[in-house]
């Protein structure tokens, strides 16, 4: 397995307009977002890249949303999202739309969301899935200079385990865009296969999302329990007496 840090800089994008089929490819997974925004609650929520802030998540009770990007549109914070220049706790959700793939230490980038959430927060994590048709276009000649194949495609059990490890508990996992995404294929000639691809072969959709919320265990101090050790009372052990017989004085002989 190759480590997460062998990322080689290609193109990253910086608009959905940069994939194939990129206005697809958002409003479907606006349409699989839309299910599980409304039980965000809190106020302040974290999108983290470009890509996540051109997202619609107006259906989210959480009225407070930033995105925090080093370059792009939409961004309300300039700064890397692997160097958040927020507080401990202070995040109440957090979005990441097509972001793992395109940045050097992924797993620094989950720690860093993490940390700012607080306890019981959501985090919402969309990406390409390497066990589908647009990932096994990524074994095409010149495909690793393309979007959206130059960037590293993790396996959704990859990151599950990474947010395992962070102490993360999985809420949702799905799959969904059953279609290579190559650009200049006509989607709607392969609708009887995404149907089919949709019904028997759920784990090979092109696209994954993962829910998870942080999970923190309180520490509650054992207190030692302190008794005032009683005075002992004196008892004698009762011994079984021998029973002594006394000897009587013998007569002198006549």
């Amino acid at each position: 397995m190759k480590p997460a840090l062998s990322f080689l800089q290609g193109p990253k994008p910086l608009d959905w307009q940069d994939f194939p089929h990129g206005d697809y490819l958002r409003c479907d997974i606006e349409r699989k977002m839309s299910t599980w925004l409304p039980r965000m609650f809190g106020y302040h929520m974290l999108k983290l890249g470009s890509l996540s802030g051109q997202i619609d998540t107006s259906k989210s009770p959480i009225k407070h949303q930033v995105c925090v990007a080093p370059f792009g549109q939409h961004v309300g914070v300039f700064a890397e999202i692997d160097e958040l220049p927020f507080y401990e706790n202070s995040v109440d959700a957090c979005i990441l739309n097509q972001c793992l793939e395109y940045h050097s230490d992924p797993h620094h980038i989950l720690r860093e969301a993490h940390r700012t959430l607080i306890p019981g927060g959501y985090i919402l994590i969309t990406g390409f899935n390497p066990f589908s048709l647009a990932g096994l276009a990524h074994i095409l000649p010149f495909s690793s200079q393309k979007l959206p194949w130059s960037g590293r495609f993790f396996t959704p059990a990859r990151v599950k385990d990474w947010l395992d490890l962070l102490g993360f508990e999985i809420v949702g996992d799905e799959r969904f865009i059953y279609s290579s995404l190559a650009r200049g294929s006509r989607l709607s000639r392969f609708a009887p296969w995404r149907r089919f691809c949709r019904h028997y072969l759920k784990p090979m959709g092109s696209v994954y999302m993962l829910v998870a919320r942080k999970r923190v265990l309180p520490l509650t101090p054992i207190k030692p329990k302190w008794h005032a050790r009683a005075r002992p009372s004196f008892a004698p052990v009762k011994s079984a007496g021998l029973r002594q017989t006394q000897q009587q004085p013998r007569l002198p002989r006549q």
